[in-house]
């Protein structure tokens, strides 16, 4: 009887706690830009719970903060860019990538009084980009910029947040930016500008992956791979029902029901995003051509100084990827 009286309430005890750790929810960091469109549309459309999970969608202002996030063990998975997880695991975090999502839609716009109409044209201008290491700023010193004949120096580039590039287009504070979704067509209907190149029609490659750290890839692989099932299921919606997937997240990239153009005319915002998710291309799997391509991205890196390796050696990609979940799905 004194046995049982002890052991009964330990049990319970340790029944409650058992029930508290199954209730924690599976953590996905995102970044407030249309890459993560399919992380949103999953959670919003509710694909995450259909799959039997309980997400908490957490956003971030970088994906240097994302990665932290990841690294730290805060977070189980984000949608971000890979230089990231390059950059990361080259100083020995241990990362995975653990498949695509969205492939590099990055729009070059510019103010219709720069004078500007190539890229070679940006010399001596002022332009909007991400911060220095992301993934915006290593394709467009080390493609964009590059491939036009540009040195460094050439052109004066101001690291913001997408929102603050268009705020400063609008406000004459810098001449041009290099905008995600929805940011570039936002900036199309709201002040004078146009787009004079996109990098995913010149060199596509795979801007945004999902990210997971080992640790979490090996105690929660089974939750990880739900949450991939339920990603790919909102990318299907995203490329084939877009007016849909827009009446799902519209609300995260335009605080108004409507947007205000440049000619005083309003547009719903569902509208505006639908386009812009019809620019993207997103994408689960990633393909040869894409490992390929992120090896390219880091030797970019690598000779730009931004990714060093301990022994001084050529950064392997391979080394950071499995794509288990993607060759079980038959992708």
């Amino acid at each position: 009887m004194k046995f049982s009286r002890v052991l009964i309430p330990a049990l319970a005890a340790l029944t409650l706690a058992t029930q508290v750790l199954a209730a924690e929810p599976f953590k996905v960091g995102y970044i407030r830009v249309m890459d993560d469109a399919q992380a949103i549309t999953a959670y919003e459309g509710q694909f995450y719970a259909k799959h039997g999970l309980d997400v908490q969608l957490v956003e971030f202002k970088s994906g240097t903060d994302l990665i932290k996030a990841i690294v730290g063990g805060q977070l189980d998975t984000g949608v971000l860019g890979f230089t990231n997880a390059a950059s990361w695991s080259s100083r020995g975090a241990d990362l995975k990538v653990v498949a695509g999502a969205q492939r590099g839609y990055h729009a070059l716009v510019v103010r219709d009084d720069a004078g500007i109409n190539t890229v070679a044209d940006l010399k001596g201008h002022t332009l909007a980009s991400q911060k220095e290491g992301s993934t915006a700023d290593t394709v467009l010193r080390g493609v964009v910029l590059k491939n036009a004949g540009l040195q460094a120096g050439d052109v004066s580039v101001m690291g913001v947040s997408p929102q603050v590039a268009v705020q400063s287009l609008v406000g004459k504070r810098v001449d041009a930016a290099f905008l995600f979704e929805p940011q570039a067509s936002i900036a199309q209907l709201i002040a004078p500008v146009k787009q004079i190149y996109e990098i995913g029609e010149v060199w596509p490659f795979p801007c945004m992956v999902t990210i997971t750290s080992g640790d979490t890839l090996k105690n929660k692989k089974d939750l990880v791979w739900k949450s991939l099932d339920a990603q790919r299921e909102a990318i299907e919606l995203l490329q084939n029902k877009p007016d849909e997937a827009a009446k799902l997240i519209a609300g995260y990239f335009i605080a108004e029901p409507t947007l205000k153009t440049l000619n005083n005319g309003e547009i719903p915002r569902e509208q505006v995003i639908s386009k812009a998710i019809q620019t993207q291309t997103f994408s689960p799997a990633l393909t040869a051509k894409d490992l390929s391509r992120m090896q390219e991205v880091a030797d970019i890196m690598q000779a730009r100084g931004s990714l060093k390796t301990k022994d001084g050696q050529p950064y392997d990609v391979s080394a950071i990827v499995d794509l288990d979940w993607q060759h079980d799905r038959k992708l």
